[in-house]
């Protein structure tokens, strides 16, 4: 039987967890580590300064780790699951979408490149809206794509970021790769009741590169499921002969 490890960066007890952990019950064993509290745009940060605790969750097999997203991908990994590696790796789905840039920050593909990074086939599931949070269409689309991935011969670190419209039924999906976007650039400054400022950073406007075969085009344009197959190599080799170029004193 194929083993199934789930993680998120909203928590334990979010409902896109729950949903995609339904939806892919029956195509293996499944085990949810997860992170014990919310953690949206942690990246891909590990906990070296101070210890990590473990809970049991309510149900067989579901833990909550009092860290972040790649922590729990990490210890599970690594200790709660020593004895037999899972064979895929899923993260999500998360409250909102982690389309072009989002991927840097986002907690969610954080976890399912721990997973990569360890050596699992991972995926990421994120839901593109920011207002309606339903869950049971993207659910089967992840079951779906979930069942087709177990059927194949996957290399050890695929790393796949899958964005999926919150209207309704999804009819398709393409093979995207990562667009361009802008939340804006904004630092609000406001003042407390005891009169020392404080900040929020990140814009509230939002717009998109309408571009051909992207992520965002895909999503928020063609309304269909976009899935993109990303690298942990982040090295620029087109730039690599450029520098080659330069001649230091």
């Amino acid at each position: 039987m194929k083993r199934i490890l789930i993680s998120n960066d909203d928590g334990l007890h979010a409902r896109g967890l729950h949903a995609l952990a339904e939806a892919v019950s029956s195509l293996g064993e499944v085990w949810v580590v997860a992170p014990l509290r919310e953690q949206s745009a942690t990246s891909h940060s590990l906990s070296l300064h101070h210890p990590l605790r473990i809970h049991k969750g309510e149900k067989e097999r579901w833990f909550a780790v009092d860290g972040t997203p790649a922590d729990s991908v990490y210890v599970a990994i690594t200790h709660l699951m020593k004895n037999a590696k899972p064979d895929l790796v899923l993260s999500g789905i998360n409250h909102g979408p982690n389309l072009a840039d989002d991927t840097i920050y986002s907690g969610t593909v954080a976890a399912a490149m721990e997973g990569s990074i360890l050596g699992v086939p991972a995926i990421a599931f994120s839901l593109a809206t920011r207002k309606t949070f339903e869950f049971e269409h993207a659910a089967k689309f992840a079951a779906s794509l979930v069942k087709t991935a177990l059927q194949n011969t996957l290399p050890p670190r695929m790393l796949l970021n899958v964005n999926m419209p919150s209207y309704g039924p999804i009819t398709g999906y393409e093979i995207t790769r990562l667009g361009r976007h802008s939340y804006g650039a904004d630092v609000i400054e406001k003042e407390d009741p005891r009169g020392r400022k404080y900040y929020w950073i990140g814009g509230t406007g939002y717009e998109h590169f309408k571009e051909a075969g992207t992520d965002v085009t895909v999503v928020h344009d063609e309304r269909k499921a976009s899935i993109t197959p990303l690298q942990l190599d982040l090295t620029h080799h087109e730039l690599l002969p450029v520098l080659k170029t330069w001649k230091l004193d």
